[in-house]
């Protein structure tokens, strides 16, 4: 069974007040993106309760999986994933994007290859895993073991 959903939740925590991400993105709920770059939070005036911020989170990933499956790319990675490796994309897609996923082109194809280690080492030689090492590093050790153990504790 897939544990997306749990995933994300804990990676991005919820936030119910705007706020600006890193990456200086208005951001809400859990880790929804509002609005450009620079926007300045006081446009932003309102409240998500938990369980708007849930439905968004599930809407939204769907609307991320349908653009997924759009690009050869990521589809040829995902057809050679088991589940938790799939959420692992999943989850780096929710968190830089579709396109930003697209860009890993050289870890879609040694996941293709069905090369996990390779992959996983890719994935820990990027800007993102700079950005963010410990999420990184959780979903380097997913896409090598293709097991949720490194979440145990946490969603397992």
């Amino acid at each position: 069974m897939s544990e997306i959903i749990k995933i994300l939740k804990f990676e991005e925590g919820y936030r119910a007040k705007p706020y600006i991400d890193t990456e200086g993105y208005p951001t809400v709920a859990y880790g929804i993106k509002l609005g450009p770059r620079g926007c300045p939070i006081s446009n932003y005036t309102f409240t998500v309760p938990e369980v708007v911020g849930s439905v968004w989170l599930e809407t939204l990933l769907s609307n991320n999986r349908l653009q997924m499956n759009a690009m050869p790319g990521i589809v040829d990675a995902l057809r050679h994933c088991n589940e938790p490796r799939s959420d692992i994309l999943y989850s780096m897609a929710w968190q830089m994007g579709v396109e930003g996923l697209a860009g890993f082109k050289n870890m879609l194809a040694l996941i293709s290859q069905e090369n996990f280690t390779a992959a996983a080492s890719s994935m820990l030689m990027s800007k993102w895993a700079r950005q963010t090492p410990n999420r990184a590093k959780r979903h380097a050790d997913v896409m090598r073991s293709g097991s949720y153990e490194s979440y145990r504790g946490v969603i397992i």
